[in-house]
């Protein structure tokens, strides 16, 4: 743009105000991030636990990048505030899952056992709370300021509490080497060849 001597062009309204926003925010979120990563390691006080936890949260960027390419909602400060927020939530489920997992196996419970029934038993209560957020999202979909957020949470949710029910097991498996158990070979060759022997 040719402009005349002694003036100039510059951006402001919302994209100013968005830009000021995350510049704030990006100071603070490093110190946020260190302090969560901290509390979650004392939490457990061992390592493998808390990385299972953390591996979790990117795996909801597939779930919000699929809602907000859906829906054609750019990625705003709110939408950013949203991630954030989902973030804190996934990271709960998963500290409630592993706990669960950790708890069955102190009590005495097979490895294998423990992560199976611990799993079915947070089913419930990790998909009913995803689904309770869910729902107080869906209003501010029509919102013209909040909608980004509101996909944001909505679609990385709804992804990403069936991937940590899922995926969460499957790490700790993997992290702590438990298999399933071996059935013997008379189960394996069914009832009729227990009868025969």
């Amino acid at each position: 743009m040719d402009l005349p001597r002694g003036y100039s062009v510059e951006w402001g309204g919302e994209y100013e105000a968005n830009q000021m926003a995350n510049e704030s925010l990006g100071g603070v979120l490093p110190i946020s991030f260190l302090v969560m990563l901290a509390v979650s390691f004392l939490l457990f006080m061992t390592v493998r636990q808390p990385l299972i936890v953390w591996l979790i949260v990117p795996m909801s960027i597939v779930g919000v990048t699929a809602g907000l390419l859906a829906t054609g909602i750019a990625f705003s400060f709110t939408a950013l505030l949203g991630l954030l927020s989902l973030s804190g939530m996934l990271i709960k489920n998963a500290i409630v899952l592993i706990d669960e997992i950790d708890r069955r196996i102190r009590e005495g419970e097979a490895p294998w056992g423990a992560l199976v029934d611990g799993s079915v038993s947070r089913l419930r209560p990790v998909l009913l709370a995803a689904g309770t957020t869910i729902l107080g999202m869906t209003p501010l979909l029509g919102d013209a300021f909040f909608q980004g957020m509101a996909m944001t949470i909505i679609s990385g949710l709804a992804f990403a509490s069936i991937i940590t029910l899922v995926a969460v097991p499957v790490i700790y498996a993997l992290f702590f080497a438990i298999r399933a158990p071996k059935s013997d070979a008379r189960s394996e060759a069914g009832p009729d060849a227990a009868r025969l022997q």
